[in-house]
């Protein structure tokens, strides 16, 4: 039996993302759970742990951010390989090696079919790992991403998120590095999900700022990807203060040569488009604007599927 948990902070996102996914997902047997969140991440998801770690005929439990619609069909079947091998404790849908800090997915990025669907700018589809992603599953990985967490019987049973790291940032690099200790894999496997999220990596810097803070203290130079760090603190500051300017400095130099690339392209634009053809057909393409949205919403209005059981 294949069980699936979500902690909810916002319901009308579970009902519209990850409910519908889970519901595609599922087996006759399988349990769904969706608890009303508690506080922390790490707190919600030890009392989901804490009620079905002993169930019998555990196969596996899915841990799955409110967000995170999991699209793929063959979902428990792949689950399955994936946790084939006992060694296996931890499986994700996208993963990384090299992982220097909680910003796992700037070290070497193993993803499937991974999509972030937003809504700004009139909404659309992004590959999140297009820049990033070193290689494909299935990869045994340093950690996982947080918001899809497939946890083996033996992982439910033996291990707990760490609730001392209150904000949550890097509680699944928190996890996955635990797991690792206790000498089991953590691996990446094709799954096909969607991410309905803004475009922002970091929502609430000051927040991330923090939860970095806490995760680098208690993993302090032990990080698989993290390069020597002196080790008097000041020393420490001032190459953290060096390493930020050095990055400053690149983003001005990335963002202008984007700029010099743009320009040509906004003059031949401005070209084409001060005619009077263009003015012209203005009226005509506005009407094929709007069409293009009646359809839009119509797709994302059509009734969804049953929501699942919840306990």
């Amino acid at each position: 039996m294949i069980i699936f948990a979500s902690a909810l902070r916002e319901r009308r996102a579970y009902r519209d993302h990850a409910g519908p996914g889970v519901e595609r997902a599922r087996e006759g047997d399988s349990e769904v759970f969706a608890i009303a969140s508690a506080g922390s991440i790490c707190g919600d998801y030890n009392l989901i742990l804490d009620q079905v770690a002993e169930r019998d005929g555990l196969e596996a439990l899915v841990l799955v951010d409110e967000d995170t619609e999991i699209a793929d069909p063959d979902f428990c079947a792949k689950v399955r390989r994936a946790l084939a091998d006992p060694d296996v404790g931890l499986v994700g849908c996208a993963g990384a090696t090299g992982v220097e800090s909680v910003a796992w997915w700037a070290a070497r990025v193993s993803a499937g079919p991974v999509t972030y669907r937003y809504s700004e700018y009139g909404g659309g589809e992004i590959d999140t790992f297009a820049a990033t992603r070193a290689g494909s599953p299935p990869a045994e990985v340093d950690t996982v991403a947080g918001y899809l967490l497939v946890l083996s019987p033996w992982a439910a049973r033996t291990l707990r998120f760490d609730e001392e790291l209150a904000i949550g940032v890097g509680f699944d690099l928190d996890f996955a590095l635990r797991l690792r200790q206790a000498g089991r894999k953590v691996v990446t496997a094709e799954l096909r999900v969607i991410r309905h999220k803004t475009l922002k990596v970091v929502e609430d810097l000051d927040v991330w700022v923090e939860g970095h803070i806490d995760l680098a203290d208690k993993w302090d130079g032990r990080l698989p990807g993290a390069p020597p760090r002196p080790a008097d603190w000041k020393e420490r500051a001032r190459l953290a203060e060096a390493e930020r300017d050095a990055a400053r400095a690149h983003a001005y130099s990335h963002y202008s040569l984007l700029d010099a690339r743009v320009a040509p392209l906004e003059r031949r634009l401005a070209a084409m488009t001060d005619t009077f053809g263009w003015r012209l057909t203005a009226p005509l393409r506005a009407l094929n604007a709007l069409r293009r949205g009646d359809a839009t919403r119509r797709e994302r209005d059509e009734p969804r599927r049953a929501r699942p059981r919840t306990g």
